[in-house]
């Protein structure tokens, strides 16, 4: 049996959505079992949300980009991992990041990095999207990584876009395949 834990902050719903589209594509990947860890409002984890992160065998960050980087809350939880750190706990899981943001690029490549590195400090094992970009004359809004992430998942909600009208069904099956893919390195790497 393979554990992930999805850990992420959501301001408005749409980071939220777009952590249960990557849920979903881990779950349909046998022997996968998903913890869901979301940062509240504060940027705070309840205690057995840190035990679930520990035992879990890979790790996916979530977190919309604020000002051209991840939100306030996340960069709590981020700091706040520094017990695990000194301990080594996360040392050698598989790690991977996604981020929503209002504009097409809104700087989410930064976020991303951030992410990147937090793994790293981790001795984490980073996992990217193995997917093309829909990048086409032919190439339609809802293809698959249209936003073209590729160290990343990268979605867009627009500034006035309720949650039921973002992301897009196409960035919600790429968070999906994205699942997937997680899920089916993560069974490889635990063997």
């Amino acid at each position: 049996m393979t554990r992930v834990a999805i850990v992420y902050h959501s301001g408005y719903g749409h980071t939220a959505k777009v952590a249960e589209a990557v849920a979903k594509g881990l779950m349909e990947v046998s022997d996968t079992l998903v913890d869901m860890v979301p940062i509240d409002a504060e940027g705070n984890l309840p205690e057995q949300a840190w035990d679930a992160l520990a035992v879990a065998d890979g790790i996916i960050f979530g977190s919309p980009t604020y000002m051209s980087g991840p939100s306030w809350q996340f960069k709590k939880f981020a700091d706040g991992s520094s017990a695990p750190w000194v301990a080594q706990q996360w040392k050698d899981k598989l790690f991977a990041g996604f981020t929503n943001s209002a504009s097409m690029n809104g700087d989410k490549l930064s976020t991303l990095d951030y992410m990147f590195h937090l793994s790293q400090q981790h001795g984490g094992i980073w996992v990217g999207m193995g997917m093309l970009p829909s990048n086409t004359k032919a190439a339609t809004r809802n293809d698959v990584n249209y936003i073209a992430g590729v160290s990343g998942l990268m979605t867009v909600s627009p500034a006035d876009a309720s949650v039921e009208e973002a992301p897009l069904p196409g960035e919600l099956e790429t968070a999906r395949l994205f699942g997937q893919r997680i899920a089916q390195l993560a069974c490889r790497w635990v063997r």
